[in-house]
């Protein structure tokens, strides 16, 4: 019975299009949820254990093949060739505005931004990475954005809060004073040297560089092409 219930999880998995939910299974299967967990996890380890190039995964809250990362060059020179469908910069913004602070509002996200955020919402809703999850209890009852399963399928994720904490993408407060140590020097400077800020123009400059390193050394997460 075990070996015919991973064959049967793996069958209704390979033809489904999207992740399987347990409890979906639990019921074709006629088990149990918590046995389902239990069979899809020994399915994983033995896929491990083979090494073999794809895993089942549970991502946005059901059950998935998907190819091992450590192939992924080979997977992406295979999806990407001859494609240039990319999210912009502008766009990957939003998507990550979106998904730490929803739900939200576009008059939000613009004030953000510090721009105005229609069209690359639209785009985003385009590519079902955000949908409309309700409305504003406030005046004018706004429209309020969230992510979708899509935006956890593409990110391997199965809930949103396994994003990663934007505390590891914030500079540390030696950085920031470092920053704001350039940007003082720069400003006397530009005004002239003085006796009392001669000696600090190197200083300045260290600190400033090592800003630039810190941010040079640190990318956030993003979602690739094709996506």
């Amino acid at each position: 019975m075990a070996s015919e219930s991973k064959r049967a999880i793996e069958a209704i998995v390979m033809v489904s299009d999207q992740p399987v939910e347990p409890h979906l299974l639990a019921q074709l299967l006629e088990v149990s949820p918590a046995r389902i967990e239990e069979i899809c996890s020994e399915i994983a380890r033995e896929y491990e254990t083979e090494d073999r190039g794809f895993q089942l995964v549970k991502v946005a809250g059901g059950y998935r093949f998907q190819s091992h990362p450590d192939l992924a060059p080979y997977v992406e020179r295979f999806v990407l060739e001859g494609q240039s469908a990319r999210l912009s910069a502008a766009a990957l913004e939003t998507l990550a505005i979106v998904a730490y602070k929803q739900p939200v509002s576009r008059a939000q996200i613009g004030a953000i931004r510090g721009v105005n955020a229609d069209g690359v919402i639209r785009t985003l809703l385009t590519r079902g990475y955000v949908a409309e999850v309700g409305r504003d209890p406030g005046p004018g009852q706004a429209v309020l954005y969230g992510t979708t399963t899509l935006f956890l399928e593409r990110l391997g994720l199965d809930r949103v809060e396994e994003l990663p904490p934007l505390a590891q993408f914030v500079p540390g407060a030696e950085i920031m004073e470092a920053l704001e140590s350039s940007l003082r020097a720069d400003r006397v400077t530009t005004a002239g040297p003085t006796e009392e800020s001669g000696g600090d123009s190197q200083t300045a400059e260290d600190a400033g560089q090592a800003a630039v390193d810190y941010f040079d050394g640190h990318e956030g997460p993003g979602v690739g092409a094709g996506d």
